[in-house]
């Protein structure tokens, strides 16, 4: 395991490239978003995937998200609706984490039986750039140390899961806060989760 320290403003590109070919060989690692630290792995690999729901103890009946780079790589893995692409341009990137039905790209591995998935575009350009360099998207879940902690910096990180991953990407400490979570798979939006993202916007429709 190795601390890679990136600078959050602008993200070297020799340091991104380290983390993209660790992906592509199934590793997984941590990295900071605009709300919490995250683990996360490729997208398409389930080896990889399955070593994530491994180190984050979680039930497979609760799927994990992903970080898309921008909108429209977000329409090629989901169906966006009129109403909730004008809600998604407004508001990303951005801490929110929208739920959306899938298309037939998703993995099994990552969709709920309803075939929906929760997609995010933080706004941190450390885990954009990756994704771009990636060229799909990238797991996301937060990396806690119980239900209630959530990680803020990378030593702490590598104190509890350094042993599991391959890279701990150090953007510097974070206020960590969980995503709002607001389904768009209906005809209105639905918040089931109130966390960093404002929700004035809803609260006035």
């Amino acid at each position: 395991m190795q601390i890679l320290k990136i600078n959050p403003d602008n993200p070297q590109g020799r340091l991104i490239n380290k983390v993209v070919e660790a992906l592509e060989a199934g590793e997984v690692i941590a990295y900071p978003t605009d709300t919490v630290y995250g683990i996360g792995c490729d997208f398409f690999n389930k080896g990889a995937v399955d070593k994530v729901y491994r180190i984050k103890g979680k039930h497979r009946n609760k799927p994990l998200s992903f970080i898309c780079s921008d909108l429209s790589d977000i329409s090629r893995y989901a169906y966006v609706q009129d109403y909730a692409y004008k809600i998604m341009k407004r508001l990303l990137p951005g801490p929110y984490t929208f739920i959306l039905q899938a298309t037939k790209l998703v993995p099994k591995t990552v969709m709920t039986k309803q075939k929906t998935v929760g997609i995010r575009v933080p706004d941190n350009r450390i885990c954009l750039e990756i994704v771009k360099a990636l060229g799909h998207p990238m797991i996301n879940t937060s990396i806690t140390r119980d239900e209630d902690y959530l990680f803020e910096d990378a030593d702490s990180i590598r104190e509890t899961y350094g042993h599991q991953l391959a890279y701990i990407i150090d953007g510097g400490r974070i206020v960590a806060e969980h995503s709002t979570v607001v389904d768009l798979t209906g005809d209105a939006p639905v918040i089931l989760r109130e966390g960093k993202g404002d929700i004035s916007m809803f609260e006035e429709a």
